[in-house]
C-alpha cells in the first residue's frame, strides 16, 4: 500500500500540471487573437503600448509557454501574467473606446 502513494500522486500532478498548461496556452492565444483584430490606433489613444508591441509581447510568451511544456514555470508565468494584465486592463479600455464610452 505505502507503495502506490507515489505512483499515484506523481500521476495525479502530471494530469494537474497538463491542465494548468491548457489553460494558459487558451489565456495566452485569447489575448494574442483579440490583440491582432483591434485597431492600432485604439492603443494610442488608450495611451498604452502599441499594438506591435503587445502582439509581440503576446506571441512570444505563448511560444515559450508552447515550448517551455509547462505553465509553471518562469515563462509560462510570465505569459500567464502578461495575457493577464492585457485582458484585463487594456482590453476593457480598448471596448470602450470602440463603444464611443471613452475611458470613464
Amino acid at each position: 500500500m505505502a507503495l502506490s502513494a507515489p505512483i499515484f500522486f506523481d500521476d495525479v500532478r502530471f494530469y494537474v500540471e497538463q491542465l494548468i498548461l491548457l489553460l494558459a496556452l487558451i489565456l495566452e492565444v485569447i489575448a494574442f487573437v483579440h490583440c491582432l483584430t483591434q485597431r492600432g490606433s485604439a492603443f494610442q489613444a488608450l495611451g498604452t503600448l502599441p499594438k506591435g508591441a503587445w502582439a509581440v509581447i503576446l506571441g512570444v510568451c505563448g511560444l515559450l509557454t508552447f515550448a517551455g511544456r509547462s505553465a509553471l514555470g518562469i515563462f509560462g508565468l510570465i505569459g500567464i501574467a502578461a495575457a493577464m494584465i492585457y485582458l484585463f486592463d487594456v482590453r476593457p479600455g480598448l471596448r470602450d473606446i470602440a463603444d464611443g464610452k471613452g475611458f470613464w
